[in-house]
């Protein structure tokens, strides 16, 4: 994905929900401080830190681990994670010789109670189209470069069920307690266009 057709999808979301909102808030549907509200809580609190949350307890406990690949929206609710669109979710598990990939070919389903907000990018055309028929590829736009033998499997989220990737727990983090390890989560290595950062 360019960042120009990036930059492009960006501005034009941005200007799109602007005035969405400036309808809504002038036929007094809802007011500016709703509006801050539920942005602060996906970004602060509903976003990416719960998915991190789950990861990190997952790298930790074994069984926990377990439950989360067996029902993820069970295992979530044991964390008090849940809410918006978290009722039929899968964790899909990246390993040395499979990589794990989601995407929504038809519209943008998306585990909202796991990972938060969307990230403009994933509701592209270009990326729902592509990520299916050349994964490697667009991958590598993000910055992951895989091995030749690495498996790449892309999930495809819908109403009926979304997923997101438990991704591998780094190496150098043996001594790191929960709240270190979801530190190192990312939204990006929960949809599998990314990696968990290293620890410093």
């Amino acid at each position: 994905m360019t960042e120009t057709t990036e930059t492009q999808s960006k501005s034009y979301a941005a200007l799109r929900a602007r005035a969405i909102e400036s309808l809504l808030i002038e036929k007094g549907y809802l007011t500016e401080e709703a509006v801050d509200v539920v942005v602060q809580a996906y970004e602060q609190d509903i976003g990416p830190l719960r998915g991190a949350k789950l990861v990190a307890r997952a790298w930790v406990d074994p069984g926990f681990r377990e439950r989360l690949l067996a029902n993820a929206s069970e295992a979530a609710r044991e964390l008090n994670v849940g809410g918006f669109v978290g009722e039929n979710v899968m964790a899909v598990e990246n390993t040395q010789s499979v990589h794990n990939v989601v995407a929504c070919t038809l519209c943008s389903c998306y585990p909202w109670a796991v990972l938060g907000l969307p990230p403009t990018w994933y509701k592209s055309p270009e990326y729902r189209s592509r990520i299916v028929r050349e994964p490697r590829a667009v991958l590598a736009e993000f910055g992951l470069e895989l091995a030749d033998g690495v498996e790449i499997r892309v999930w495809d989220s819908s109403s009926d069920m979304r997923y997101f990737v438990l991704p591998e727990r780094p190496d150098g983090t043996d001594g790191l307690g929960e709240e270190e390890l979801a530190a190192l989560v990312t939204r990006d290595a929960m949809i599998g266009t990314g990696l968990p950062a290293s620890p410093a």
